[in-house]
């Protein structure tokens, strides 16, 4: 249990990168209050979609080059929601989110599922403008999602690397990943962004955040039912 409680720099840093802690400990998290929980979200997608780029722009908010993930990288952000514009100020959310990263390589596609096996969230990240690829990652998305344990997890697809002009738009990302066929279940967003510079990335975060939130009270409701 301890190992929970570690900083999030002792697990990974940018000199640590693809570190090999076992996730097994994923397990105990709903044994915890939940005062000391933080949302286990896992970052999924194809070799070279941008995911660890993804991860350490959240956690430095800057840049930071990476290697290819052999492993996972694994870190505890927390992330302030909330707020933006409207009529009425909207009060802000200070939210735990710890992150898993894995790598996407071919060979490492299997292992997956023992890191979604007790998320709550899935961040799946496409390179948008490698269209050449675009099947290779419907099938990987759609195989994830339609696991037993894994369904009605909300997803946020992440069409990363929007700033190049050889991009797809949205509307040809969600076409060629065929999001419309995950699920009534499944709640997803897609969300437009470019991890380099991180734009878009607190808009998805939002979006996800608010996707678990319904789930969570979906959830509870259901079980107060089954009580009475």
């Amino acid at each position: 249990m301890l190992l929970l409680q570690l900083p999030a720099n002792f697990l990974s840093s940018r000199s640590r990168m693809g570190n090999r802690l076992s996730e097994r400990h994923c397990r105990l998290l709903p044994l915890l209050p939940s005062s000391f929980q933080s949302l286990h979200i896992v970052i999924l997608g194809l070799d070279c979609a941008g995911k660890t780029t993804v991860l350490y722009r959240l956690r430095f908010n800057e840049f930071v080059n990476t290697v290819p993930t052999k492993g996972f990288n694994t870190e505890k952000i927390k992330v302030s929601l909330g707020g933006g514009g409207g009529g009425k100020r909207r009060r802000r959310t200070m939210a735990s989110f710890h992150f898993w990263d894995v790598g996407g390589q071919e060979k490492l596609r299997p292992l997956w599922r023992s890191y979604t096996r007790c998320a709550d969230g899935l961040v799946f990240v496409v390179d948008s403008a490698d269209g050449e690829r675009a099947e290779e990652a419907k099938t990987e998305l759609h195989k994830i999602t339609r696991l037993a344990e894994n369904q009605g997890v909300p997803v946020l697809v992440v069409a990363n690397k929007q700033d190049l002009r050889s991009s797809l738009s949205l509307a040809e990302v969600e076409r060629l990943l065929a999001l419309g066929e995950l699920g009534a279940a499944t709640p997803w967003h897609l969300q437009p962004a470019c991890a380099i510079i991180g734009e878009g990335l607190q808009e998805g975060l939002e979006k996800l955040y608010a996707m678990i939130a319904k789930r969570r009270k979906t959830l509870r409701q259901q079980g107060n039912k089954k009580k009475r």
